[in-house]
């Protein structure tokens, strides 16, 4: 028994020890890189999840061939959100143009430890009923069709981040910082390339959520306010799970800046966790919800 006790002990000493000894390794490894080589290696370890680093802004971005454009969109995606931590308030516009049904959405909110946004663009090969929406599979728009995007986020009068490109999936999280979806505003702006498109949009809009103080037209382009409460009402049993969710959020954000507590920015703690935790650092960047999509 005595045996025992000593052997448990020198193994708890053991690991305590490993640990230590690793930690510093990986402390050091991060310092000995360049603010180049930083970057360039945060963005070959992300570039297979679909995202970039945008230095300038110390945020996580998406990139135009991101392996999630192959999968699409399904409003099935919004409504299991929240059990998979996700948790953000969406705007879905549907519209028909040029014989197919377009879908243009807008998410915010808390996407595990990230605070984030995201513009998608989306089209059916057929027009479609507003009975078949809800249960509707949607591809990603093809190169040629995709859209001139661009979005501010804050978190109440506070910026968190500024992204603008031509693109069909316009994102920006912010890593280690908690909101509530109602706590952010995101202004947006599109650019359609004729007028027949922005007005089949803008009569599709009006029939949202949205006040008509938040859209403005001018030109072929459209600004959006989308922020505060939204009018959208969960039964018991969602909001029991998106407040489960926030809570395993907020607690998330904790531990990672308590394990990354050595550095300031994104990429120095991702880079940090990478060496320390590697399987922590991929599980973090790969929604469950897209597990078995294999990526290439």
């Amino acid at each position: 028994m005595y045996f025992s006790i000593i052997f448990v002990i020198f193994a708890v000493l053991l690991i305590l020890i490993l640990g230590i000894c690793r930690k510093r390794w990986a402390i050091k490894k991060v310092c000995s890189m360049t603010p180049i080589e930083k970057c360039e290696l945060l963005n070959d370890l992300i570039k297979p999840f679909g995202y970039c680093y945008d230095k300038s802004q110390d945020i996580i971005s998406s990139r135009n061939d991101a392996w999630q454009r192959e999968v699409g969109y399904t409003a099935l995606f919004d409504r299991s959100a929240a059990f998979f931590n996700m948790v953000f308030d969406y705007l879905p516009v549907y519209f028909p143009y040029q014989n197919r049904t377009w879908l243009i959405e807008f998410w915010k909110g808390q996407y595990g430890i990230n605070t984030g946004a995201e513009i998608g663009v989306y089209y059916a090969d057929d027009l479609l009923s507003d009975k078949e929406l809800s249960h509707a599979h949607f591809d990603a728009v093809a190169d040629c069709d995709m859209l001139p995007l661009s979005f501010c986020l804050a978190k109440e009068k506070t910026p968190i981040a500024s992204v603008s490109k031509q693109t069909w999936w316009l994102t920006a999280f912010c890593m280690g910082q908690f909101a509530k979806p109602s706590q952010l505003y995101l202004n947006t702006s599109i650019l359609f390339p004729d007028c027949d498109m922005m007005h089949s949009f803008l009569n599709a809009l009006h029939q949202t959520e949205l006040s008509k103080e938040c859209i403005r037209a001018c030109g072929n382009e459209v600004r959006i306010q989308y922020g505060g409460p939204q009018d959208r009402h969960y039964h018991c049993f969602k909001r029991l799970v998106r407040a489960w969710a926030q809570l395993n959020n907020r607690l998330f954000c904790r531990i990672f800046l308590c394990i990354t507590r050595y550095f300031c920015s994104t990429v120095d703690k991702l880079l940090y966790l990478y060496y320390l935790l590697p399987f922590a650092f991929r599980k973090m960047l790969k929604p469950r919800r897209y597990r078995r999509h294999k990526m290439k």
